[in-house]
Formats: structure tokens, C-alpha cells, sequence
């Protein structure tokens, strides 16, 4: 078979698996979420099998580990959340009240120093910027909740993603093998190599990102509550989640956290302890958590994991926002392995390249 009919096999093949993925997007969420966890806990379920512990009974001793450490986590956060909302709505009126005080009177006074054809403009671009984001916005999220949360709720997914994560790790050696023995001969080595270099960036980027994530949810909830910011334990919560998105969580909580300072407090020493908070997690996140837990090296950039989240969530719904990340992962190796052949062949050297 020649490489041009080769290439074409595959490229059909790659179009049928992505046109089976958006038709069946809608009843994924529970496997797709099972594959993940199994790809996350399966290191550990190596090395109890390298210490002569039976497959199956690593597998289950890991998963019920990781079932129990998710229960207790939902049980012990679940009540400081739901207390903090609450109270948000208790004070939701006196903050509605506090900004049409500071706020608004603010604006105007900036307002009324400009000429009234600016005026104008700023009011009009405002108003069909706000639209358009807030479309988009809304586009999304809306396409994410239908296309996943809104049809699979809590109870499928707490029944099918357990089943689907166990048989996943216990029969993961045996999965690979199998696809391993289908890899065309010829060309076995080069698809090894690449999928290496993909478990390598993937899981480095995966398992390194999530570790910071914890670890800044964890500091910005404790840092806020103890600076006595309202809602301060939600806020850091979500900022660490959020921080999954490279910058996306930093931002989110400095927004948030800074606006509630400024209606909560009236000292400025207390608001400049909330922005401290925030600047000192960026530069702790940025010099020592993501080049000791993820590294330069994972090969995928920050720009190009939020376009991939962004469009996975636009096209797929949620389950596309689980994926995005591997498939991005799977891209960037492609594409850098593209850029070596292309860089040793003649169409980059030239014509005297093949004298």
C-alpha cells in the first residue's frame, strides 16, 4: 500500500471517530469521566501490582481510596458552601445597596467630565460588546450543561463511572497490548514513540496541573477566611478549581475577592491584605508550583489549553471540555513530530539537501 493511500485510510478513519464522538457526545460523560480516573489512579494501581498485590485487588483498593477521599471531602465542604450561600443571600441586598452609593455616583462623575459624543459611543460599544460576550458566554455554557450535566445527573454518574473507571484499570495493561498489536508494522515504533511522548505530556500536565490546583484552592480559601472576607471559603475554592484554566482562576478570584473588599471593608489595610493574598498565590504559582509540578516541558501552552477547553466545551458540551485536554495534548505531539520531519526533509533544505 502506498503512503498516499495510507494517509488517506487514516484520515477517514480519524473522520469517522470524530463524527461518532459528536453523535454519541450526549451519553459520554460517564465513560469519558471513568477513562479519566482510571488514567489518573493507574500509576497507583502499578505499583501495587509491582508489589505482587493481584490486578483486581489493587484496582479495587485504589478506587475505593479514591471514592472515600472524594465522600469525605464532599462531606466536609459541603455545609461551609452551603452556609456561605446562605449568607450571600442574606446580604445581597445591602451589597446591591453599597454599589448603587460607591459605584454608581463614581461613574458619573467620570461620566460627566467626558464630552457627550464619547459618552455616546462608550455607551453604545458597551452595550453591543456586553451583548456579543454575553451571548457567547451563555452559547456555551448553556451547549455544556445540555450537552452533558443537564441529561446524566449526579445518580448515573455515581452508579455507571465507578464501574467503567474499575474495568478500565483493571484490564489497562491489556488494553494497550491490544491496540498495540493492531498498529501497522511498518510504522509500529514511530506511533509508540509518539504515543510515549503524549502519556509523558499529558500526564505531566494532568496530574502536575490538578496537584496545583489543590494546593492554591486550599491556600486561597484559608488565606481569604482568615483575612475575614465574606464568602472568602467559596471564592478561593472556585479560584483554585478555575486555575485548571492557566490564569483563568487567578483572575476570577483577584476580581471577585477585590470587589467584596471593597463594599466588606472601609480600612484600605484590610483590601490591600486581600490583593496581597492574591498577587503572592500568582507569584507562588507562577515561580515555584507550575515549574515544580508541571515543568516547561509538558509542551503545551497556556493560550493553547484555554483555546482547547473553550472549543471542546463550544463543540462537544461538557464532555469536550474533558477531552479538550488530551486532545490538545495529542495535537501538540503531532504536530511538533510534523515540524521534525518537515525540518529533515527537502521541502525545508532544498533541492541541494538531496544531492
Amino acid at each position: 500500500m502506498t503512503p498516499a493511500k495510507q494517509l488517506r485510510f487514516w484520515l477517514i478513519g480519524l473522520g469517522l471517530f470524530i463524527l461518532a464522538l459528536w453523535l454519541l457526545a450526549d451519553m459520554l460523560l460517564p465513560f469519558v469521566v471513568g477513562l479519566a480516573i482510571a488514567y489518573l489512579l493507574d500509576p497507583a494501581v502499578d505499583r501495587l501490582e509491582a508489589a505482587r498485590l493481584p490486578r483486581w485487588l489493587g484496582t479495587t483498593l485504589v478506587l475505593l481510596g479514591f471514592v472515600l477521599v472524594m465522600v469525605l471531602m464532599a462531606l466536609l465542604l459541603l455545609p461551609l458552601v452551603q452556609g456561605q450561600i446562605s449568607h450571600l443571600l442574606e446580604v445581597l441586598p445591602n451589597y446591591a445597596t453599597l454599589v448603587k452609593e460607591r459605584l454608581i455616583p463614581a461613574l458619573n462623575r467620570i461620566i460627566h467630565r467626558l464630552p457627550a459624543a464619547d459618552v455616546e459611543r462608550l455607551r453604545a460599544a458597551a452595550g453591543a460588546y456586553a451583548g456579543e460576550v454575553a451571548g457567547l458566554v451563555g452559547r456555551i455554557v448553556t451547549h455544556i450543561l445540555s450537552g452533558g450535566l443537564a441529561l446524566f445527573d449526579i445518580v448515573t454518574l455515581m452508579f455507571i463511572t465507578p464501574v467503567v473507571a474499575f474495568y478500565m484499570m483493571r484490564d489497562w495493561d491489556l488494553m494497550v497490548g491490544k491496540v498495540d498489536s493492531w498498529l501497522p508494522r511498518q510504522h509500529a515504533e514511530t506511533v509508540r514513540e509518539q504515543a510515549r511522548e503524549v502519556n509523558v505530556t499529558l500526564s505531566g500536565f494532568v496530574r502536575g496541573q490538578a496537584t496545583v490546583c489543590v494546593v492554591l484552592g486550599v491556600f486561597y480559601a484559608l488565606a481569604l477566611s482568615a483575612a475575614g472576607l465574606d464568602f472568602g471559603l467559596v471564592i478561593g475554592l472556585l479560584a483554585g478549581l478555575l486555575s485548571f484554566i492557566p490564569y483563568v482562576g487567578t483572575l476570577f478570584g483577584f476580581v471577585a475577592s477585590t470587589g467584596l473588599a471593597l463594599l466588606q471593608f472601609d480600612e484600605f489595610w484590610r483590601i490591600a491584605i486581600v490583593v496581597g493574598i492574591f498577587l503572592f498565590g500568582q507569584a507562588v504559582e507562577g515561580n515555584v508550583l507550575t515549574p515544580k509540578l508541571v515543568g516547561d516541558k509538558v509542551g503545551l501552552h497556556a493560550v493553547w489549553v484555554m483555546f482547547a477547553l473553550l472549543a471542546g466545551g463550544s463543540l462537544f458540551g461538557f464532555v469536550g471540555v474533558l477531552l479538550a485536554v488530551p486532545v490538545a495534548a495529542v495535537i501538540g505531539v503531532l504536530t511538533r513530530f510534523a515540524l521534525r520531519q518537515y525540518l529533515s526533509s527537502p521541502y525545508y533544505r532544498g533541492t541541494e539537501a538531496e544531492r
